[in-house]
């Protein structure tokens, strides 16, 4: 089935029957200190007294970041951020909920007003015309729009700040960035802060000389140095150690760098992209995380929107993932599409590609709440070889999904037997962490 979509999000508007192409929300505050102040959500916004909200308020009730607002085709959705004082929508305390034409939001002493922009009306961002944005491919309104941001920022030297869930694809929003800029000749870097231990965080991402601790039997760069020239992107920053939070900083704010064990600062020419799953506002207030790092790394920020808010965009990603493994000589089945655009997707894109590649190597098609029944185990019941004996499956495909299967078994098992260690699980299985990586990788 073929996907159609408009440039503009289809939207129902609070006014009465009448249906509008909606294209963004104008929210103007009516009420309070800041009366006069407005912002157009065309993509997740943040209403608080923080700085890097799109919308900031001085209004001593409300929260650094009070309220999430995004664009959606049921209509504005209101996410309240765990605040103090909380959401009010029309008068009834919200969690979570939608707003349109009309609708009133209070927060502390501050009434704010949402309006419709409709599509022939200008508004600070619209959709991107494109559906694929370096490996990323949507044809939704809600990831067309991040393409459009990530068209704005791609071309310039700020640093970024990229959120959003686990499995959004936060990696390859950074990389596409990257390919799209002056810098795309140049390295591309990447340092996940969760895959290296506490110990050897700072060598890895400074640097050290020959002798600096032990088992430092040479010199080596660190990310910064590697990275010099092209994009560097420090995923999950939010599980960064605040101890070194303003050694960071110091390399972000001087494009320098001093090695473990060295005395000269390296200069660095370094575009910096930072992504995490954390409200890094909400670690600012717990201590957790330093706000003058945080501000420096946010000058352009980037949501990255769940799948379940990509509307038609599961059967595009679902066709595509299939095409791939296939390497597109089988058709792709539709038979139970219509129950996967229905589920919540909790892991997002990375669980979609998950179920795909299950449905390709297994014939299995459920995806499932915590309470469902889960299929049966390898060698029971379904059984992958007995599935694919019984399929006009070409051999050279049969013998890669059984390996495939394999790899995506065993690093299951592997990690959930070393509490998600990568490094432990490599020595327990007697293989080298480098290989072990790369098969996870490969099994994603």
């Amino acid at each position: 089935m073929p996907i159609h979509f408009d440039e503009a999000t289809q939207g129902t508007a609070h006014d009465g029957a009448k249906v509008r192409t909606i294209e963004a929300f104008r929210v103007h505050v009516l009420e309070g200190v800041d009366r006069g102040r407005s912002h157009v959500v065309t993509t997740t916004s943040y209403v608080g007294k923080s700085a890097t909200c799109e919308l900031t308020l001085t209004d001593p009730k409300i929260s650094r970041r009070h309220v999430q607002l995004t664009p959606e085709p049921l209509g504005l959705r209101v996410s309240d951020l765990s605040s103090t004082n909380g959401v009010f929508l029309n008068a009834a305390r919200v969690i979570e909920g939608y707003a349109g034409n009309g609708d009133r939001l209070r927060l502390g002493d501050t009434l704010l007003g949402i309006d419709v922009v409709e599509a022939n009306e200008p508004a600070s961002v619209r959709a991107s015309l494109r559906t694929r944005f370096g490996r990323v491919i949507g044809a939704s309104p809600a990831i067309r729009r991040l393409f459009a941001r990530c068209e704005q920022v791609a071309p310039t030297d700020i640093p970024v700040l990229v959120e959003g869930e686990t499995g959004t694809g936060k990696e390859l929003i950074a990389e596409a960035i990257h390919e799209a800029s002056a810098r795309a000749q140049k390295p591309f870097v990447v340092f996940d802060c969760t895959t290296i231990s506490p110990q050897l965080l700072e060598a890895s991402l400074f640097g050290h000389e020959r002798g600096a601790f032990t088992g430092a039997q040479e010199a080596r760069a660190g990310v910064f140095e590697v990275a010099t020239g092209g994009t560097l992107l420090i995923d999950e920053i939010g599980d960064l150690d605040i101890s070194l939070q303003s050694k960071l900083l110091r390399a972000v704010e001087r494009q320098e760098v001093q090695r473990i064990g060295g005395t000269k600062w390296i200069k660095v020419d370094v575009r910096l992209i930072s992504a995490t799953r954390r409200d890094l506002e909400a670690e600012i207030q717990a201590g957790r995380f330093r706000d003058d790092l945080y501000y420096r790394l946010a000058v352009a920020r980037l949501f990255v929107p769940p799948l379940r808010s990509r509307d038609g965009d599961v059967e595009l990603l679902a066709t595509h993932l299939w095409s791939k493994l296939s390497q597109g000589n089988l058709p792709f089945p539709t038979e139970f599409l219509a129950r996967w655009q229905s589920y919540k997707w909790p892991g997002n894109v990375r669980e979609l590609y998950n179920a795909v590649q299950r449905w390709f190597s297994l014939g299995q098609t459920e995806v499932w709440d915590d309470g469902a029944d889960r299929p049966e185990p390898l060698g029971q019941g379904n059984d992958l070889f007995d599935t694919l004996l019984h399929e006009t499956v070409p051999y050279t495909i049969a013998r890669r999904r059984v390996l495939d299967e394999f790899d995506r078994r065993f690093v299951t098992v592997a990690l959930e037997r070393t509490s998600g260690s990568v490094a432990k699980a490599a020595a327990t299985y007697g293989i080298a962490r480098r290989y072990f990586t790369k098969i996870k990788s490969k099994s994603r």
